[in-house]
């Protein structure tokens, strides 16, 4: 079967792909014909069912699977910037480091701080958002707030002295001043006014994650019928599981209409923990994060998430003895994730394209015609061979 793009001409640069198969982000194809053209996916052949211009020899991945390149949906930064910071010069830098680990685009995640300094950061971001994206650059598509809505019980290390309660107004200029950018937030549902915020956020389009949290079961229910869509990092600074009151963390992982992230790190969860999290949401559900923070693709010292120290040391992000995010990246997340699970890679790809984009509503996470060029090349082991950002190998 042949797909082409129509009214693409033959007077630009194309690139051309091959390899063992090819997941589009619904199904597969085997052996794979892939055309790139100024950035874009142009057509989708088998091999042997399209020739190749006269001298042309394409690029081939002869054991590997081509899928979309992936998208991380929690992430506060890289290469010794925060995304808080807000900058093109940090934005640049970060997104110079991502397609190396097989990640295109992902949500500039902030956390708690005073709100005069996080409604700079979101202005900011926004107009970094709505710049034309740069071939060989992953870029930020939406921002995720981590707060202010948190719980003090389960705040981790988001600064309890700027913690708020749920307020539609305070939302709300968080939301004006992304300027259609904010796409996610993470709100601990067992607050005051919790439910009635959730509501709101998702009349005005922004999905609502459920974490930081100590809710028990019913308050949790309570905000998956006012329009919850997310669990932020199960298992991590939530309530735990009792058998008489699983609370937050049974909801997260025996609803069906939650997504749920995971950090796969075998720092933040054990192996077996990702085990029973994938059985509870299989592969329409679970979501693989990074949380990562300013150390990733750092040496081991001392980095800021948002406004305060983090000492990282031999991969361990910590701050007032509390974990502080992570240096993980989603290559290594999703080849930790095949080896705590033994799924298969087509089990496992969902997890870093499909369904991130699905839950956040966002247009990304497939390969198909017309589709911006951002790809990844990977192993059976989901170790990662290649990367493409709008066409362009990185």
């Amino acid at each position: 079967m042949l797909y082409r793009l129509r009214g693409c001409n033959n007077c630009c640069m194309r690139t051309f792909i091959t390899a063992a198969r090819l997941f589009d982000g619904s199904g597969f194809l085997a052996e794979p014909l892939v055309e790139i053209e100024d950035g874009k996916v142009v057509s989708i052949a088998r091999r042997g069912e399209r020739s190749l211009p006269a001298g042309v020899t394409p690029i081939d991945f002869p054991a590997a699977t081509l899928a979309p390149a992936f998208f991380d949906v929690h992430f506060h930064g890289a290469r010794g910037h925060d995304v808080m910071e807000a900058s093109p010069e940090a934005i640049a830098a970060i997104g110079g480091y991502l397609p190396a680990c097989g990640t295109a685009t992902y949500l500039a995640t902030t956390v708690t701080a005073p709100l005069d300094i996080t409604l700079r950061a979101i202005e900011a971001l926004a107009k970094l958002i709505a710049r034309p994206a740069q071939p060989g650059l992953a870029r930020p598509i939406g921002i995720h707030l981590e707060g202010p809505f948190l719980s003090r019980a389960k705040c981790g290390v988001q600064p309890v002295e700027h913690l708020l309660t749920p307020s539609i107004a305070t939302f709300d200029r968080m939301v004006d001043a992304g300027q259609g950018h904010v796409r996610l937030i993470t709100i601990a549902p067992e607050l005051e006014g919790a439910a009635e915020l959730i509501a709101h956020a998702a009349s005005r389009g922004v999905r609502v994650s459920l974490g930081h949290s100590n809710a028990t079961t019913a308050e949790t229910r309570r905000a998956v019928e006012a329009g919850a869509a997310s669990a932020t990092h199960t298992f991590n600074a939530m309530r735990p599981f009792d058998h008489r009151e699983p609370g937050i963390l049974g909801v997260a992982l025996t609803e069906d209409r939650l997504y749920a992230e995971l950090i796969c790190d075998g720092i933040h969860t054990a192996p077996e923990s990702v085990v029973l999290w994938f059985r509870a949401k299989g592969s329409s559900r679970a979501i693989l994060i990074t949380d990562s923070m300013s150390a990733a693709g750092m040496p081991n010292g001392e980095y800021f998430l948002g406004g305060f120290p983090v000492q990282v040391t031999d991969g361990r992000a910590m701050a007032r003895g509390v974990l502080a995010g992570s240096v993980l990246n989603q290559g290594l997340a999703l080849e930790n994730f095949l080896r705590f699970t033994g799924a298969r890679l087509d089990q496992a790809l969902p997890l870093v394209t499909t369904n991130p984009a699905a839950m956040t509503g966002l247009d990304t996470g497939k390969l198909v015609l017309n589709a911006t060029a951002n790809l990844v090349a990977l192993d059976g082991n989901g170790h990662l061979a290649a990367t493409f950002i709008q066409g362009k190998r990185c």
